[in-house]
């Protein structure tokens, strides 16, 4: 069904998504090559949230050389949007650009929205053809088909460690474990995240900033503090200039007198506070994170904690992604990865599998989705 030179045109249409991989959030990364006599004539990707999606970018740019994309084929990683949001419907240009051909990638993931795009299209009498390199496709935007199948966002879950599992030394110290290599690759899954989330713990320990610093980015993505007694400082690094990107603090509960004084303290500061309680008076994570997908639109959530939320996000099967970073040399004595309560049969463990592996500089990267 797709040649060869199909097969090309649309790597080159997964080159231009990649490039909206720190850029698009809450929208997914999408990329397009407009195609005529064999030529590239137009490519674009889609922008910041009210910019133009990938498909109008392209024409644009087929514009802009004074072509015309008339018999053209299209070569688009997503399904055109066949909707109004914050920008006209995707499939009325490429119908008004009256391309012979429209080859997508993969299907938008929304049950309420998926096919119709495509169905428009063929309406008009373009032919259409979807799964060309679907894989791929959906490799670029985990996020975002989670948010659409299943309410929640992608949870990856990073670590960096010592050979023998060790994330920080007996009182507390770990910068730096892993090498400058490692940690640029860190931010460049920072970067491409909705939020970044770590608990009250790690800012007390560490005091981080929590932002994208190693890698360009045009965003800074949110940052989200759990802390179900409200102690972070109104000091702490991770709350200054909150409206680059934005800061939400997660308590237990406001009803207190105390917690309402300290919540209206941070919000004098820009930070948002929510309380979201569990049974057990703690920060209902599973609820939280439905809340982020449904309520704050974000696809990616990237965790950088401590032993003790690690260990609470695992044991409420909160995690779909792990990234471990593991440092060439042996700690002995330390903090480990998560606090996870004894097994008492190994029928209760949580299986992992190898997506990949990989070294930056001396240490090894892994990443590894739940089974």
């Amino acid at each position: 069904m797709y040649t060869a030179v199909d097969h090309q045109f649309m790597s080159q249409a997964l080159a231009e998504a990649g490039n909206a991989l720190y850029l698009s959030n809450p929208n997914p990364r999408v990329g397009c090559v407009i195609v005529k006599d064999g030529e590239v004539i137009g490519r674009g990707h889609t922008q910041r949230v009210g910019g133009p999606h990938a498909e109008v970018q392209a024409l644009a740019d087929v514009k802009t050389k004074g072509l015309d994309p008339a018999g053209s084929t299209i070569y688009v990683t997503l399904e055109p949007c066949n909707h109004t949001g914050k920008t006209p419907p995707c499939v009325d240009a490429l119908i008004a650009a009256k391309p012979a051909m429209v080859i997508v990638a993969m299907s938008d993931p929304n049950p309420l929205v998926g096919g119709k795009g495509l169905e428009r299209l063929k309406a008009a009498g373009i032919d259409v053809r979807c799964g060309l390199m679907e894989s791929d496709a959906q490799a670029l935007n985990q996020g975002f088909i989670s948010r659409m199948t299943r309410g929640l966002p992608w949870v990856r879950m990073k670590i960096a460690a010592s050979l023998d599992g060790k994330t920080a030394l007996a009182n507390g110290q770990s910068q730096w474990i892993t090498g400058p290599l490692a940690r640029a690759d860190g931010h460049h899954w920072r970067a491409q995240a909705c939020a970044i989330l770590t608990g009250v713990g790690t800012v007390k320990e560490d005091d981080p900033s929590l932002n994208v610093r190693d890698v360009k980015t045009e965003r800074q993505p949110w940052r989200i503090i759990v802390d179900s007694k409200l102690e972070t400082s109104l000091n702490a690094k991770v709350l200054s200039k909150p409206q680059a990107s934005g800061v939400i603090l997660v308590c237990a509960s406001l009803d207190s007198q105390e917690s309402q004084a300290k919540a209206k303290a941070f919000e004098a500061l820009g930070v948002e506070v929510i309380a979201m309680a569990n049974t057990n008076g703690k920060v209902d994570l599973p609820k939280l994170f439905a809340y982020l997908a449904k309520e704050r639109h974000m696809n990616e959530i990237h965790v950088e904690s401590g032993f003790k939320l690690n260990g609470s996000l695992l044991r409420e099967n909160c995690v779909d992604e792990l990234l471990l970073y593991y440092a060439p040399f042996f700690m002995g004595e330390g903090i480990g990865m998560a606090y996870i309560s004894p097994l008492a049969t190994l029928d209760q463990r949580q299986d992992w599998q190898i997506m990949d592996q990989s070294l930056f500089g001396s240490d090894l990267r892994l990443r590894l989705n739940k089974k």
